[in-house]
């Protein structure tokens, strides 16, 4: 048995700094590790990074993670010990990769899936368009790969384009045995529709509410599993890691369950990282709440890569709620999404003076990708002082607009709105991370013993700018390509059953009184208004230098503000509730975009920036923020027990 002894010399930062003095780095290598690159004009990096991730790791160390704990089911097959539960797996996020993962991995041992909210609370939920996966005989693999890598804008990882388009269809096979149903034609096949930057009707879907078919079904089969534990309500707040020699082994993850603010320890012998994205780093998203960046923030604290973060996924048609006849009683928690489909079953955009306007910038028209159709909106908006475009579905007969679309329709009629007569009031909202914690082609990452999948990792299958519906498809590919190096893992560790005393505890801070508490949540609310305003003025659809490096000093200034404010008031370095835990991992997230988007000196994909409107072959390169030894100090950016600063 080995002993493992947390970290201590580890110190979280931006990676290498460049002249400027910025924490980014723009390279093909990360530790020296070149990536591979194909003869063709793809960036192949998969191989590389894969082998690479598995030999070298950072000298680093790991904190706690903040979930709220309400036992799902009791079963009395993990060990427990007062506030430390142990399971051979733990997995962090209930979304599409967390559950696909859970169900395999406990055919070998127990699991703990770790859930933020409700379970059914995630992304996946929400997503409505479909799986793409090539399922027709006039479709084929190589059409597949062609689409992601020209949507991609060339950035994307071929060898991992290649594996997931080709392993795409068994996935969805295997969704469909556990119950997942989806449409079928008159024919008696699936109804395979057609989204913005495919070339073919590859898109499998229940209705408009796919997502929460595949969480249905997900969550009907781990209910059932006796080896698979849901905590809901608890609050990942930072992962446990311990080092031997060179190597940083993630060993668990420390939560707060948000329910009875008790601190929950998770010990186990694999962690699975699936906690979805950032997109509430941004006002308008079609993001639920749960999605503030907790897995990127708390991977980068544990000292893992981090890729491509300037890659913020715009959707082009979230329901704007200005053009609605009967306007939403109260400001929306996140903004409802207008799907893809509508546009790949014919729907047309128009501006407020009913011109059509996609034309003017892509041949493609409204078929172009994401990035394309909400830059072309966002250029209308401006032009044009308006709110909103129109896209207009109500030329299809009105059967198959309710068939395909029913979610849409039912909420737009609810605010007066008949989608099979009028037009939808639509605007661009925040959506996708494309980048995230950096995956070999098995999940891996550089931290032994921690695996990503889902839209907190970056494979390097989306590029620049992600394909409509393949996000889903990714996570099905991952998740079950990370299960047998989980269960080999598994099988061969031996974890010390002392362990959960190697780290102190995060602390509940009763002790300074509620009006305390009261009055640094009500300022830590007010301050995250004004983080994603930034960020929304500063770091949007259409970027520059100037107002990139003004969102750099603006986010360091509120972070600084913050946490005076905060240790003012008797705020200690491990003290934790859920609305501070949120706000260091925004902030965290925030500054890695920022990062991320000064340190690329061309336009590619979703990062368009007016100083460097085109793309340059010789800067085709996935941007890298790793450890280094330098120290950022502020709290959001280190390990809750490592707070050299306030002690």
């Amino acid at each position: 048995m080995v002993t493992c002894i947390p970290s201590g010399s580890g110190k979280l930062h931006f990676g290498v700094t460049d002249c400027k003095g910025r924490s980014c780095i723009r390279t093909a290598c990360v530790f020296d590790v070149p990536i591979k690159r194909n003869t063709h004009k793809y960036l192949s990096w998969s191989q590389g990074v894969s082998k690479m991730l598995q030999i070298h790791r950072c000298k680093a160390s790991v904190s706690p993670v903040c979930k709220n704990q309400k036992l799902f089911k009791v079963i009395s097959s993990y060990k427990k010990e007062g506030s430390t539960k142990y399971f051979d797996f733990a997995v962090i996020g209930s979304g599409i990769a967390g559950l696909r993962y859970a169900l395999e991995v406990a055919k070998y041992g127990s699991v703990a899936v770790i859930t933020k909210a409700e379970s059914h609370e995630c992304n996946t939920n929400y997503a409505q368009g479909g799986v793409s996966a090539v399922l027709s005989p006039s479709d084929s693999v190589e059409s597949h790969m062609k689409d992601t890598i020209v949507a991609g804008a060339y950035l994307c990882d071929e060898e991992t384009v290649r594996v997931v388009c080709t392993e795409g269809p068994d996935r969805v096979r295997e969704l469909i045995s556990i119950g997942a149903s989806f449409d079928h034609g008159e024919d008696g096949n699936l109804h395979l529709a057609r989204e913005g930057g495919h070339s073919h009707r590859r898109i499998v879907h229940a209705a408009d509410m796919t997502g929460k078919e595949i969480e249905r079904a997900l969550l009907k089969s781990v209910v059932n599993n006796p080896n698979i534990f849901v905590f809901e309500h608890h609050f990942a707040i930072d992962l446990l890691t311990c080092q031997e020699g060179s190597d940083i082994t993630c060993v668990g993850v420390d939560t707060l369950n948000t329910e009875t603010l008790e601190v929950v320890r998770f010990l186990s012998k694999v962690t699975l990282l699936a906690s979805g994205g950032a997109g509430h780093i941004y006002p308008k998203t079609t993001n639920p709440l749960v999605a503030t960046g907790d897995g990127i923030a708390m991977a980068h604290r544990a000292q893992a890569v981090i890729s491509n973060m300037e890659f913020v996924q715009f959707h082009p048609t979230a329901l704007a709620d200005e053009g609605l006849p009967i306007k939403p009683s109260k400001p929306r928690e996140n903004a409802f999404l207008i799907s893809e489909a509508v546009r790949g079953d014919g729907g047309i955009l128009y501006n407020l003076g009913m011109e059509r306007f996609m034309s003017l910038y892509d041949e493609r028209e409204e078929l172009a990708p994401r990035d394309v159709v909400a830059r072309s909106i966002d250029d209308q908006l401006k032009k044009r002082s308006e709110k909103y475009v129109l896209l207009d579905i109500s030329h299809k007969p009105k059967a198959e607009i309710l068939s395909h679309f029913p979610n849409i329709a039912s909420m737009c009629l609810q605010h007066g709105l008949d989608i099979t007569r009028h037009p939808i009031p639509v605007v661009p909202a925040a959506h996708y991370i494309c980048g995230g914690v950096r995956a070999g082609l098995e999940g891996e990452t550089n931290v032994k013993g921690l695996y990503v999948a889902g839209e907190v990792a970056c494979t390097g299958l989306h590029g620049a700018n992600r394909l409509a519906s393949n996000s889903l498809l990714e996570a099905l590919v991952f998740a079950r390509r990370a299960v047998q190096p989980s269960i080999d893992l598994m099988k061969s560790s031996s974890p010390d059953m002392t362990a959960s005393n190697f780290w102190p505890h995060p602390v509940v801070p009763f002790s300074l009184g509620s009006d305390v508490i009261g009055k640094i949540r009500s300022v830590t609310r007010e301050l995250r208004k004004e983080l994603q305003c930034i960020m929304w003025n500063y770091v949007g659809i259409v970027r520059s230098t100037m107002r990139l490096e003004t969102a750099e000093r603006k986010i360091g200034k509120l972070e600084a503000k913050w946490e005076e404010y905060l240790f003012q008031h008797g705020w200690k370095p491990t003290m934790v509730v859920p609305e501070t835990c949120e706000m260091r991992n925004l902030f965290c997230c925030a500054k890695l975009v920022v990062s991320s988007a000064l340190s690329r000196h061309e336009s590619r994909g979703l990062h368009y920036t007016v100083d460097f409107p085109h793309l340059e072959e010789s800067k085709r390169l996935p941007t890298i923020i790793s450890p280094s030894s330098h120290v950022n100090n502020t709290w959001s950016s280190m390990q809750l027990h490592k707070q050299p600063m306030y002690q």
